[in-house]
């Protein structure tokens, strides 16, 4: 008998008997069971690989996005990446299928949460879009520390929306130190730094990153602003302690207080579908205070309408809320 055929054999008759015994000793219930369906084949048998083909991706998106407020246009060249936690997650529940998954969430209204951040892929790194950044350094944290400085503040606060594991408020917190600390000793410059997330949201807190995620930064900073072990960096404590970190879902809640400048960038205008979008925009501009900056992405565009914010630097995504004339800052006072 040829060598080859012969133990292609025996591993054919070794995966036929693990998976019967798999099947004979699973006692945990499938997930047809859980949504009270007939038993399925054996290749529904947790641990299988689930196939997830193009079109049946995209007829499961198009399904599910509306659902969440989202619109498939901004998932039309990352839904790859959204397949591989989608195959994940199925294989978590058991799930042979998209279809499967499907009726799964028609009856499991709490897996919807679960289902959410498995959708937003963020893109993040620290001083992506230089320009911005650098725009930041020189024109806007200025304007808005001498704002502050105006009405009587110490504290500079910062909201990062959507801020994946924590790259952009940390690329923040450390543009401060490095370039206004010392220039603004009374100013407490702090950033609170929101995802849908929790994972990403406890890596962020770690403060750890691999090099990969730092090309674009200021040599000089990696050296001032980290400190090295193998091939990690980790934040030091006078950049990290500047940042608080929640998780939230941008749709539904914001942290508290309001903010001198506000990062949405990449998030909201990318994925949100048009209700969700002004609604989003909405509450962003009514945490700004008057004379505050909105950055979304450089690409993004904000929804049609007529909004309290003017354009600042529309080639960088920068908006500007208006500041208050003398008449209603009188008026306010008499409430107050």
């Amino acid at each position: 008998m040829n060598v080859k055929v012969a133990k292609n054999r025996d591993l054919h008759e070794a995966v036929v008997l693990y998976f019967k015994n798999a099947t004979l000793s699973r006692t945990s219930p499938s997930w047809t069971e859980r949504i009270g369906m007939p038993l399925a084949p054996p290749t529904s048998y947790r641990g299988s690989r689930q196939l997830i083909t193009d079109p049946d991706g995209i007829e499961f998106l198009h399904w599910c996005l509306p659902r969440m407020g989202l619109r498939w246009p901004g998932f039309r060249k990352i839904r790859g990446r959204v397949y591989k936690r989608l195959k994940r997650r199925l294989h978590e529940l058991g799930l042979p299928s998209l279809a499967a998954y499907q009726t799964y969430l028609a009856n499991h209204a709490e897996e919807w949460p679960i289902l959410s951040p498995l959708c937003w892929m963020p893109i993040t790194r620290f001083y992506r879009d230089r320009s911005v950044f650098q725009l930041l350094e020189t024109a806007i944290l200025p304007q808005l520390v001498q704002l502050a400085g105006e009405g009587g503040e110490t504290q500079l606060r910062c909201w990062s929306a959507g801020c994946a594991s924590g790259e952009e408020p940390h690329t923040l917190a450390i543009l401060w130190q490095q370039r206004f600390a010392r220039r603004y000793p009374t100013v407490e410059f702090h950033v609170v730094a929101s995802d849908i997330d929790p994972q990403a949201i406890q890596r962020a807190q770690r403060g750890c990153y691999h090099w990969s995620s730092m090309k674009e930064l200021p040599a000089e900073w990696k050296g001032e602003a980290f400190n090295v072990s193998g091939e990690e960096l980790w934040l030091k404590d006078e950049s990290r302690s500047r940042v608080t970190f929640l998780v939230q879902d941008l749709r539904d809640n914001d942290p508290d207080g309001m903010f001198h400048l506000i990062l949405c960038r990449n998030l909201a205008f990318t994925y949100f579908d048009e209700t969700a979008q002004e609604e989003t925009l909405r509450r962003l501009v009514d945490k700004l205070t008057p004379g505050g900056a909105l950055i979304i992405g450089k690409l993004e565009t904000l929804p049609k309408g007529r909004w309290q914010i003017k354009p600042w630097s529309l080639p960088m995504g920068v908006y500007r809320k208006p500041f208050l004339s003398k008449e209603k800052k009188r008026e306010l006072s008499r409430q107050f």
